[in-house]
């Protein structure tokens, strides 16, 4: 892609993805999210390749179908209520339509299904754009609402995110269907304790977007995309293979890593909202997640590959990929649990 065009494209996603933050008004909100989905859908089609296409398609269809919704929304409650303000959304039927946008935009279940089918027709980099970038304007218009929204529905959202990106991920071979399934059950997470805690969705977030962005560079800089071939990159590099073990533990959510920590926090706060039965059903859907990252830490680091190269140099061409952004997010992804009782302080 000539790289005048890709500065376009990047600075209009940034720049949508701004305009929503910045926002008070659902039509400038409205507005920022098309920006940042028309300005992603030439990156995702440029590869020609008919999976690329179907992908791009699926995923216009789909992010238009929620504008159209939030729009709809929106301009019931203005009628309803004359206000356009986003944290005035007073009118029940108007949040409901306007929630479960979100949830559509974002990829939570029930309405995720679309998340891992596009995701596999993309590239890696395109694809941890999608994972990433993409989630913080939706995230940032629900958490303004969340302390209108009906706490049943972003309990079902949150709950039903979990239990279904646990269980989807586990007969997957293909590593970006994986760590699709891997994202709609951390935005389960955050849902479960928007209501209770948005600062510790927010804390969630961030470290979803550092150990997804490690996952991420890592297969790109190997060039993987089944789990079949991750078993060729121990006798490649081995340090990378082992960082990129701990990195999926941490996604899982095992101390002593970073990841343990939203969980940590989050099950605490549950059960001082007295939500036992709810932190239970959370903690039991994540070792659906936690099986299959152990799958794909089996498949890395445990499984020597029939045609493994045995020499002690195997002969390949120096990568010319930069590691600098994949060391800073692998080495926060593995070691922030230290600095929870800081991050517990801030939250509280």
């Amino acid at each position: 892609m000539n790289p005048y065009v890709l500065a376009v494209l990047l600075s209009s996603l940034g720049i949508g993805t701004t305009l929503t933050l910045a926002s008070s008004h659902w039509l400038l909100a409205w507005m920022g999210l098309e920006i940042s989905t028309l300005a992603i859908i030439p990156l995702m089609a440029q590869q020609h390749h008919p999976r690329a296409v179907e992908a791009t398609t699926k995923y216009f269809l789909t992010q238009a179908t929620a504008a159209a919704m939030i729009l709809f929304a929106s301009t019931t409650n203005a009628w309803t209520t004359g206000e356009w303000n986003i944290q005035e959304m007073s009118n029940p039927t108007a949040l409901a339509l306007i929630t479960m946008a979100l949830a559509l935009k974002m990829g939570l279940a029930p309405v995720h299904y679309w998340l891992p089918e596009v995701l596999q027709g993309l590239d890696l980099t395109t694809g941890l754009i999608l994972s990433t970038w993409q989630k913080l304007a939706p995230f940032a218009l629900i958490y303004q609402i969340s302390p209108m929204m009906n706490p049943s529905l972003m309990t079902m959202l949150g709950l039903a995110s979990t239990i279904i990106g646990g269980w989807g991920g586990l007969n997957q071979t293909q590593l970006r269907k994986i760590l699709a399934y891997s994202s709609i059950a951390h935005l389960g997470w955050m849902m479960i304790i928007m209501q209770y805690s948005p600062n510790l969705a927010i804390l969630n977030l961030i470290l979803y977007i550092t150990m997804t962005s490690a996952a991420f560079l890592t297969f790109k800089n190997v060039a993987s995309t089944k789990l079949s071939t991750l078993t060729l990159t121990w006798s490649k590099t081995p340090m990378m293979t082992t960082m990129a073990m701990m990195t999926l533990l941490s996604l899982g959510g095992l101390p002593p890593l970073t990841g343990f920590m939203p969980k940590w926090l989050i099950l605490q706060e549950l059960t001082k909202q007295n939500l036992p039965l709810t932190a239970s059903i959370m903690a039991l859907a994540a070792l659906l997640s936690l099986f299959f990252y152990l799958r794909m830490c089996y498949a890395m680091t445990l499984t020597i590959a029939p045609n493994t190269n045995t020499n002690t140099s195997t002969w390949r061409q120096k990568s010319s990929q930069t590691t600098m952004t994949l060391s800073i997010t692998t080495t926060l992804a593995l070691i922030l649990l230290p600095i929870t009782p800081a991050i517990m302080a801030l939250t509280t």
